[in-house]
């Protein structure tokens, strides 16, 4: 029996090199994660780079043996919903800052925990909304 694997692109790194490396970043096929639990399937849609994505990316002496995606501040359409969810359904537009914990959302698809998720505002565009998770998040504290 022959099983195909959902695909999906993303960019990450799996060593820690200086930007101006063109190995630093690169270009990536992984598998399309599933929504299970309280996750959230989310499309893409845009994201946003912060100071915790450069901290995260900063040289150092490692090689991530499973690529590492960066990018935490997203925002994008719910695909896909986990059993356990109750705050959001497929077609909802949504927007948060995601778990460093987690590969981070510079992928065609991203999970995440419902409850870290907002409904992106209808008064901005996917492009605004994913530049605000962090730095509002700031900003409150």
């Amino acid at each position: 029996m022959w099983f195909i694997m959902a695909t999906m692109r993303a960019v990450g790194l799996t060593r820690y090199l200086p930007i101006e490396n063109p190995e630093s970043l690169v270009d990536l096929v992984v598998e399309k994660p599933k929504a299970t639990g309280r996750d959230i399937l989310v499309k893409v849609m845009a994201i946003s780079v912060n100071p915790v994505d450069t901290k995260v990316r900063a040289p150092k002496d490692r090689v991530e043996e499973v690529p590492k995606i960066l990018g935490w501040d997203v925002a994008g359409i719910v695909e896909e919903a986990g059993p356990d969810c109750s705050l959001f359904r497929p077609g909802d537009e949504v927007f948060y800052a995601g778990s460093i914990a987690r590969q981070g959302g510079n992928s065609e698809y991203h999970l995440v925990d419902e409850r870290i998720v907002g409904r992106k505002p209808t008064s901005l565009n996917f492009a605004e909304a994913a530049a605000l998770p962090l730095t509002s998040i700031t900003a409150w504290e």
